[in-house]
């Protein structure tokens, strides 16, 4: 007998995708906790590597190699991502709010959100300067900087070990460039004063050797464009100014209600904040009980102690105290491939030091880069025929994917006899079905996905916007929802929660489209699934399927792939912003596109039985074939290179058996691939298809012209 799924009953909620957390996560997917919903809240897809940022500064490391993926790791642990920024907590209502979404409710939170280096106080710094922390955004910003051709002035401000890595490394990409003109470190100290008088002297002549300018003991009057002032006048060239002097909190935390130390989080032993259901971890946390300096191991060493102590908060269980050691190795990039290395006073300096360094980098990272794919179904050992080619070789994908395929759905429907009542007119092959009431023309249409991520507002609008896809495609202005639900087993206050999400999501959504949401129905299932029925009226003629000519111009108004971008995910193999950028994609209304279109000889919207199955519709509906030049389809970003490396949607085999004349391979198969809340395909005049495309573009949409009709009824051809 199948075990079932145990109800929903704790909401865990994760701020920030900082080295603890990212670290709890891990754990947590090799252990989850049943009965918990566990969601991470970051501003984006990944969240850099504090640790190996003087490499990537100075050429060593790619981007890439930097960041670690949270919305794979998100995935292994089972958890929701909302991507975006937290703003405020409040503890008494116990939710996190986060701009453009509605708040998120918690049982038990946790705080690591790093902190920031960014100088409010210094005239002129916010406007020329860019601070080291957040790392990602200083990252992309030295990125395109360092790739420049002409001679560079760069500037650090702050003399302590970070900014003296920084420094270094800067000085050595620019030097090995052929493009250091100077490199300036500023201090209104004395620099490296908080380490031994050896390590000190070592970090100076590396400065030396590296040609950096130091300025000690010097106050900055202000920041401009291209150089800085200082206290006594001078003035410092600096085309890329940056600052590391100390770590700031982030302003948000001080609206928090939390007990704060300088606007850190004070914690106590337990990593328990002055609210008992609020940890903090991290640079953003103040250990009360043991102060001790912001380094990156501290952060490290917590993740057991926090993950240990969230499920106990849980459950019930006793807590543990973390205990942070007094001294620790520090590992200090030195620009070229050599690092220092200092504990208990001892010194080492060379390039084993920065080989040591890098092999414990490397074993940090991969901690986060291999992780265990999702496993197949397993399949019992007594079972009726047919159960293996039934059951697959992997997961059930969500969304479209899940849909049953156009052989078996077809056939189905050919049976129903719509125009047996006189105030219904017949379509050809469309999903959306056109009334007359009162000689008003009505469309209605209903849709529904199975969900496949793990946020109720993300699954909510993407729904929403699928739903609306046939209304959209007859050119018809929305009017009015029902809502179709099903959540999964979970506590009367988790389903309220959830519910609420979901609904405030979809309302927005179906708002902004001019639409209602009049009611619905909800139920308990195993699953999240989320749908509507929609109806739209039509001020003019409905735009069909049929009425595609010869000659016209196919219009398609998003990229495809999204498909096998969710497969990929699910299996662990997409990259967390390919899958955010789908996203988003799928979450974009078409109506101002709708508008766009709205004399289209014909339309669909692009769903589940692929690129080829919708236009498969047009032809047989309107009598004609079509080429698709396939180099002009857009593609979603990685779908092309998952494509290739053999990826595939659940339903890919059934929409490829409805054009199997059609002989593709690798990123081609894409054409077959099922889309969730897919684009506008369109048949229109050739003339005037060039002005549409620019107008679909100043818009925002990514469309393009993918093709043209043929007289060759019901054949499709591929070209380049």
């Amino acid at each position: 007998m199948d075990t079932p799924r145990l109800p929903l009953t704790r909401d865990l909620v994760l701020i920030g995708g900082g080295h603890t957390h990212a670290l709890v996560l891990r754990k947590w997917g090799m252990r989850p906790l049943p009965g918990a919903r566990l969601t991470l809240i970051n501003p984006g897809p990944s969240a850099p590597y504090s640790g190996m940022l003087p490499g990537f500064v100075a050429g060593h490391y790619a981007r890439e190699d930097l960041d670690i993926d949270l919305v794979r790791l998100a995935r292994f642990a089972g958890a929701r991502v909302i991507l975006g920024s937290a703003e405020h907590i409040d503890t008494a209502a116990q939710q996190v709010y986060v701009p453009g979404r509605p708040p998120v409710a918690y049982d038990a939170a946790s705080i690591d959100i790093g902190v920031t280096s960014a100088m409010p106080d210094l005239p002129g710094f916010a406007q020329h300067g860019i601070p080291a922390k957040p790392l990602g955004r200083f990252a992309a910003r030295w990125a395109a900087f360092r790739e420049g051709g002409s001679p560079a002035h760069v500037a650090v401000i702050g003399g302590g070990v970070a900014g003296v890595e920084l420094i270094l490394a800067m000085a050595h990409a620019l030097k090995s460039r052929g493009r250091l003109a100077q490199a300036t470190l500023i201090d209104s100290d004395q620099a490296l004063r908080a380490i031994s008088p050896k390590a000190r002297a070592t970090l100076r002549r590396a400065l030396v050797g590296q040609g950096v300018r130091l300025e000690e003991n010097t106050g900055i009057e202000r920041i401009e464009d291209s150089y800085i002032v200082l206290k006594d006048g001078r003035e410092i060239l600096s085309d890329f100014t940056t600052g590391a002097a100390g770590a700031r909190p982030y302003g948000w935390l001080a609206d928090s209600g939390l007990a704060l130390q300088d606007g850190f989080i004070s914690i106590g032993e337990t990593l328990q904040s002055s609210a008992a259901n609020v940890f903090a971890s991290g640079d953003c946390a103040h250990m009360a009980f043991a102060p001790r300096p912001k380094a990156g191991v501290y952060a490290v060493r917590q993740a057991p102690v926090l993950w240990h102590n969230l499920r106990a908060l849980l459950t019930g269980d006793p807590m543990r105290g973390y205990r942070p050691q007094k001294d620790y190795l520090k590992l200090i990039s030195m620009g070229a491939r050599e690092a220092l290395g200092e504990r208990f006073g001892t010194t080492l300096s060379g390039p084993l030091m920065w080989t040591w360094k890098d092999r414990i980098d490397q074993a940090f990272m991969d901690k986060f880069r291999d992780l265990p794919a999702m496993e197949a179904p397993v399949l019992p050992a007594e079972h009726t025929l047919g159960m293996d080619e039934a059951l697959g070789d992997k997961p059930m994908c969500g969304g479209c994917g899940a849909k049953v395929g156009r052989g078996a759905l077809l056939p189905a429907l050919a049976g129903l006899n719509g125009a047996t009542r006189p105030d219904i007119t017949p379509l050809p092959g469309d999903d959306a079905a056109l009334l007359t009431t009162g000689g008003a023309r009505q469309v209605i249409s209903t849709d529904h996905l199975r969900a496949f991520c793990n946020d109720p507002v993300m699954m909510a609008r993407i729904a929403a916007v699928h739903a609306l896809g046939d209304i959209w495609a007859m050119g018809a202005e929305p009017q009015a929802a029902t809502a179709n639900l099903i959540l999964p087993r979970m506590t009367p206050e988790l389903q309220a929660r959830t519910l609420q999400e979901i609904m405030a999501a979809a309302a927005e959504v179906m708002q902004a489209a001019g639409a209602a949401i009049v009611g619905g129905h909800t139920s308990l299932g195993d699953e999240l699934t989320v749908g509507f029925t929609v109806t739209g009226l039509c001020p003019r003629p409905a735009i069909t399927l049929a009425g595609a000519r010869p000659g016209d111009a196919l219009i398609l108004t998003k990229p495809i792939g999204s498909g096998v971008l969710m497969a990929a995910e699910m299996a662990g193999e997409a990259k967390g912003d390919w899958v955010a950028a789908a996203l988003a994609q799928m979450s974009q209304p078409q109506g101002a596109a709708a508008r766009i279109l709205q004399d289209a000889h014909a339309m669909t919207d692009v769903t589940g039985f692929g690129l080829i199955g919708h236009l498969l519709g047009l032809c047989g509906a309107s009598g004609a074939g079509a080429e698709i030049f396939t180099g002009q389809v857009p593609l979603m970003q990685g779908a092309a290179e998952l494509a290739e490396r053999g990826i595939r949607s659940s339903l890919f085999p059934a929409n490829q058996a409805a054009a199997p004349e059609l002989k593709t391979s690798g990123w081609q198969e894409l054409l077959f691939d099922p889309q969730t809340a897919g684009g506008l395909l369109a048949a229109v005049p050739a003339a005037a298809a060039g002005t549409l495309l620019d107008q679909l573009r100043s818009k925002g949409f990514p469309a393009a012209i993918i093709g043209r009709f043929t007289s060759s009824p019901d054949t499709i051809v591929l070209s380049t």
